[in-house]
Order: C-alpha cells, then sequence, then structure tokens
C-alpha cells in the first residue's frame, strides 16, 4: 500500500505559485470544480485550494476543503504527474466525496492537456 498522507510536498503555499498557476490560463471545469493547472518541476502533483466567502460560511468552506483534500489524498494516482492543480470549488453545489474523487482526476487530466497544447 502506498503511502497516501497528504504531506507538505503535495500543497502549493506561497501567493508566487497561486498566481502563476491563474495567470497561465490553462482551466477546466465541470459542475462542482474549477481547476487551473500549471507545470512544476516535481515528479508529483501538488494542491493549492481557493475556496471564497461566496461559497458559504466557515463551515460550508471548511468542508470544501476537507473534502477536495481527502479527493485529491484518495485519487493521487490518477492526478497528472508535475502538475500544480489549483482548485475553486463551484457555489450552490454539494457534491458526495465518491462525486468529487470521479471529477477531480477528469477535470485535472483536462487542464493538464491543455498545458501540453501550448508547448507545442
Amino acid at each position: 500500500m502506498s503511502d497516501q498522507r497528504f504531506r507538505r510536498e503535495y500543497r502549493i503555499r506561497s501567493s508566487r505559485d497561486f498566481r502563476r498557476a491563474y495567470q497561465r490560463r490553462a482551466s477546466a471545469s465541470d459542475q462542482w470544480l474549477l481547476v487551473f493547472a500549471h507545470p512544476n518541476d516535481t515528479a508529483h502533483p501538488r494542491l493549492g485550494l481557493s475556496v471564497s466567502r461566496k461559497v458559504g460560511g466557515a463551515v460550508v468552506r471548511n468542508r470544501w476543503k476537507r473534502l477536495i483534500r481527502e479527493a485529491f489524498r484518495l485519487s493521487r494516482e490518477r492526478l497528472p504527474k508535475g502538475v500544480d492543480l489549483v482548485v475553486i470549488p463551484r457555489q450552490g453545489v454539494d457534491p458526495s466525496l465518491a462525486d468529487l474523487i470521479q471529477s477531480l482526476p477528469r477535470v485535472a487530466r483536462r487542464a493538464a492537456g491543455k498545458l501540453t497544447k501550448e508547448r507545442r
């Protein structure tokens, strides 16, 4: 069994990394998530969360963050390697963890695919 902890090296922490992902404009979305992608220099994906007050109060925002982190942790092997993913939840929806586990890799692959098209 592989190590599935959400370690520090899997997190985006600096505002510079968030800004680069937003400026790159390689994004994809579905009914639950909007994902911005940017290449990184690691052999694994990294996750950044941006959950605004428009989504809801503190309890709702913290629930979103827990669900997205858990979906990232459980589907890390299916995510594109070497990519920073900034995830923004959609407001007005309430998905289950199973929905997010299916949604996150699919949307992340689409956003990362836009990065490879830009490199050509």
